[in-house]
């Protein structure tokens, strides 16, 4: 039979629990010993209560007392060394400042984005402001003002996204009704003419809206930047000039500019604006079709008929306008394949553009 506990036997134990307990190493070793010893099984504590039940009748009270005692005892070392952890350990949403820094993962500019940004700065180097306009225009800003007859096939229902209800517009004539998603940002230059005198000189970057398919080269939603230039003596020699910059500067220092004869209502004479490809400096690749030349937007003189629109005097005053497809240049900067990629948003294309 094992010996009898008594009270020598009960402070033996609490000083073994307490060395113990200080030994741990961390929180699952400290409850490990305190199973050890206060266990509902094959505990310290246990085994003494089994052996009550065979113990001499006169030494069952003072076993179980004895018991009782280290249980107690233990049981208040545990509270003890419990609330002390609890006051060593970070708050809850506390920072470890010794822990090493992590570095998250950072995004991407939209491809669009950087174009866009790129335009804007080498125009506002040459003097442009840049300005912006309403997406939902009204007939007469869009068309009319721009020289554009009620029978341009432009604004047929097959080209132009009008509003099913029509909203009252700005200038006051009866037949005036904001209609229609601009198809344009020339109708920017409109309103900016209305409300400025010369000189001018402006970019007008945004999304305009078209009734095209979706498909490798068209998306009823682009983006444009439109210039203009007006003010005294303003020839076809600065609009070259600007363009061959604005190329030079986006594409290649060796860039050079052709002009191929085309009509749009608003400017007269007109033209299609083509860059040397800048990836073969003109001689002929794949991206230029063999041609060496890209095509990149449109322009021309602004047309006397929009100068009387807006208050203009055609006799006194000469400008310029072209129109640069924002998308149009990205294809051809980065030589993207597919229009439909800049609005997929699939990251392994983004991706591939870390600015």
């Amino acid at each position: 039979m094992p010996p009898i506990p008594d009270s020598a036997s009960v402070e033996t134990q609490i000083r073994a629990f307490a060395a113990d307990l200080r030994a741990a190493a961390s929180p699952r070793d400290a409850q490990t010993i305190r199973d050890k010893y206060l266990g509902r099984k094959n505990s310290i504590v246990a085994s003494w209560m089994q052996s009550i039940a065979s113990a001499p009748p006169d030494q069952k009270k003072k076993i179980g007392q004895a018991a009782n005692d280290l249980k107690q005892a233990i049981e208040a070392l545990w509270a003890d060394y419990q609330a002390s952890a609890a006051a060593e350990a970070p708050s809850a949403g506390a920072v470890d400042v010794t822990l090493p820094g992590r570095m998250p993962p950072l995004g991407h500019r939209h491809p669009l984005t950087i174009v866009r940004e790129r335009m804007e700065a080498i125009f506002t180097r040459m003097g442009f402001a840049i300005v912006e306009g309403p997406e939902i225009e009204d007939e007469w800003h869009c068309f009319d003002a721009l020289n554009m007859p009620a029978d341009h096939p432009a604004r047929d229902m097959q080209d132009t996204l009008y509003l099913a209800t029509p909203v009252k517009g700005e200038t006051g004539r009866p037949d005036d009704f904001r209609t229609m998603l601009r198809t344009h940002t020339s109708s920017i230059q409109i309103r900016y003419m209305q409300a400025h005198q010369p000189p001018i000189r402006i970019v007008a970057p945004g999304r305009v809206y078209r009734r095209d398919d979706l498909d490798l080269t068209h998306t009823p939603m682009f983006s444009q930047m439109e210039g203009l230039v007006v003010g005294p003596a303003v020839s076809l020699a600065d609009l070259k000039g600007t363009l061959v910059a604005f190329a030079r500067d986006m594409f290649s220092a060796t860039s050079r500019v052709r002009f191929r004869p085309s009509f749009f209502p608003y400017t007269e004479p007109s033209a299609e604006v083509d860059i040397s490809c800048w990836q073969c400096d003109g001689t002929g690749c794949a991206m230029c079709k063999q041609s060496g030349w890209l095509e990149v937007g449109g322009c021309g003189m602004v047309h006397p008929a929009v100068f009387e629109a807006v208050g203009y005097d055609a006799e006194r005053d000469t400008g310029f306008a072209f129109g640069i497809g924002i998308e149009r240049v990205a294809i051809l900067r980065h030589q993207v394949q597919d229009i439909r990629l800049f609005f997929e948003n699939d990251l392994r294309f983004l991706e591939q553009f870390p600015y």
